[in-house]
């Protein structure tokens, strides 16, 4: 859902999240539809693969099952309503920004869809969790971007999109994971994608902390810079964004 983990107004680890819930129901029924929705895509990809390969029209109509799978996905996990497109929408406008191609941009936009979509190897007991992970967890968590990698790269038509997915949590001073990359190995869609996606997520209100400010979460941005974040796409998303 988000590139960092935000717990009581701090955020402790770009990377690392915490979801909370006490509704034993809805921890069934997110059990329930994240397993139909993996049973879905992995049962599913020769049709995917044939789809996008197709034509124009076919296409529209890959695209448009890839957006609804990552909606259910979102709605499953009971974040932010709105997340998922807010964050596609703005990585495409920044990937323009930043001089991406339109060819790029097609897959910079399937990527922003999937980002998450490597949680569905992560056990519920620790993405339901209510207190903070044990390192253990945190190691376990810390895989999503492999499975992902795992997940995508089996398609032909959506390798192109996993950088975002398997990428949007290495930070700028190479701490960051699965691979600890550096600076401008980095790709620019995943360097794009982080700033997007924290800039959204610390902006919703959570059942363990309040959202942030609008002025937090631009100094949040500001002192980052250079830090987690590629400080050329802070200064671009500032520039774009700040002002509306």
């Amino acid at each position: 859902m988000t590139a960092s983990m935000i717990a009581e107004g701090n955020l402790e680890d770009t990377g690392d999240k915490r979801v909370m819930s006490s509704n034993i129901q809805s921890s069934s029924l997110l059990d329930k539809t994240r397993a139909a929705l993996k049973r879905w895509f992995t049962g599913n990809r020769e049709e995917l693969e044939s789809l996008r390969n197709a034509n124009h029209s076919l296409t529209q109509d890959f695209d448009a099952i890839i957006e609804a799978w990552a909606l259910a996905l979102e709605m499953s996990k009971q974040v932010g309503e709105g997340h998922i497109r807010r964050v596609t929408d703005m990585t495409v406008e920044m990937a323009r920004r930043m001089g991406l191609t339109e060819g790029h941009i097609v897959h910079v936009r399937r990527g922003a869809l999937l980002h998450d979509i490597g949680e569905m190897n992560v056990p519920d007991a620790i993405l339901l969790k209510v207190d903070s992970l044990l390192p253990a967890e945190r190691a376990i968590l810390r895989k999503h971007p492999a499975y992902a990698y795992e997940m995508l790269s089996s398609i032909e038509s959506l390798r192109p999109a996993l950088d975002i997915p398997y990428c949007h949590h290495e930070n700028w001073d190479g701490k960051g994971y699965p691979r600890g990359l550096k600076g401008e190995e980095i790709p620019l869609s995943a360097r794009i994608f982080a700033v997007v996606d924290t800039y959204d997520a610390v902006r919703i209100d959570r059942p363990y902390r309040k959202a942030w400010s609008t002025q937090q979460t631009w100094d949040y941005l500001a002192q980052q810079a250079g830090v987690l974040f590629d400080p050329a796409v802070v200064s671009v998303f500032i520039e774009t964004y700040k002002k509306s």
